[in-house]
């Protein structure tokens, strides 16, 4: 269970005075050592970029070989000061992070040590933008999606769960979180099994899986719509990547406040902390290498779907 430590990161997120270096605080004192925290101005403001790694037995950060899974808690913004008073539903996003970060450091603690590095990153805004968004508002964030990009995506990862609230849509009617098809250098390619085994596993509940398009996996600034920002780390890595979407069965805006529901963000939490146990231990893949190399051979790369496209170039 980890509920304890969604609740104990809510009641510190909820503040329009929380920042970056509590966060930190809150896992150096979990016995956590290796905790970055960076402020970084943008157009609209400000946010704090935190970063922090839980080390395994056999992970990188000791020399070994397990490889490191990346969870990156996607968000504009914590809050939305001073339209809105309160902890925004685009917030989740943090708080799964932080919390499984927190779980995590105390399984650490106690001696239950994951084979491989768990690289959490996310960043802490309480006082965020919002902007129209169809069909409701999305929270807007004080730097733009390639700076998000340049902090939370970290080289070491081997694999990244991007976690990240999407709720303000027609395309996924369930409330609680739902998994995408894996993607990876433009790619979509099929559902890990692995991750839907552990989400039934998880839930106790059939996996749930919300459809992506080509337009979602392409980065921010082209012009295209895209279902939100959950899968823009993909552009700018060539780890697998994965989306977990804290969802509703009704669209709920971003900028809402009182609309975030402890056992769904618990739920998620347990989810990327189970598959952070296998992953790093090499039980856990998130795509078919030989197939990916098949697609390769026949259709050959489609990086280019993380660029900006024709129009980027010629800008």
């Amino acid at each position: 269970m980890a509920l304890k430590q969604v609740l104990e990161v809510y009641e510190l997120m909820d503040s329009p005075q929380v920042d970056g270096e509590q966060i930190k605080k809150l896992l150096l004192d979990a016995g956590l050592d290796d905790v970055k925290s960076e402020r970084i101005e943008g157009p609209k403001g400000y946010t704090d970029f935190v970063k922090v790694v839980v080390p395994g037995r056999n992970g990188k950060k000791s020399g070994g070989k397990a490889p490191t899974l990346g969870i990156i808690g996607r968000l504009g913004g914590l809050g939305a000061r001073p339209e809105r008073i309160g902890f925004v539903s685009d917030g989740d996003g943090a708080a799964v992070a932080i919390a499984a970060a927190l779980k995590l450091a105390r399984m650490h603690s106690l001696g239950d040590i994951l084979a491989g590095d768990v690289v959490i990153s996310t960043h802490i805004c309480p006082h965020a933008p919002t902007r129209p968004h169809d069909p409701v508002p999305f929270m807007d964030s004080p730097v733009d999606i390639a700076t998000m990009n340049k902090y939370e995506i970290d080289p070491t990862m081997d694999a990244i769960l991007s976690v990240d609230t999407t709720k303000g849509n027609r395309i996924v009617n369930h409330r609680g979180f739902a998994i995408s098809p894996t993607v990876k250098e433009g790619y979509i390619l099929r559902v890990s099994e692995d991750l839907l085994d552990i989400m039934s596993i998880t839930t106790g509940r059939f996996p749930v899986v919300f459809a992506i398009t080509t337009q979602d996996i392409t980065p921010y600034g082209n012009d295209v719509f895209h279902l939100n920002s959950i899968l823009q780390p993909s552009t700018a890595t060539a780890a697998p990547c994965v989306g977990v979407a804290i969802t509703t069965e009704t669209p709920v805006p971003g900028c809402a406040t009182g609309a975030s529901h402890a056992c769904d963000l618990e739920e998620a939490v347990r989810f990327v902390i189970e598959v952070a146990k296998v992953f790093g231990e090499g039980k856990c893949s998130f795509y078919d290498e030989a197939e990916y190399q098949r697609l390769l051979t026949l259709y050959g790369s489609l990086s280019h779907f993380q660029t900006l496209g024709q129009q980027g170039q010629r800008e």
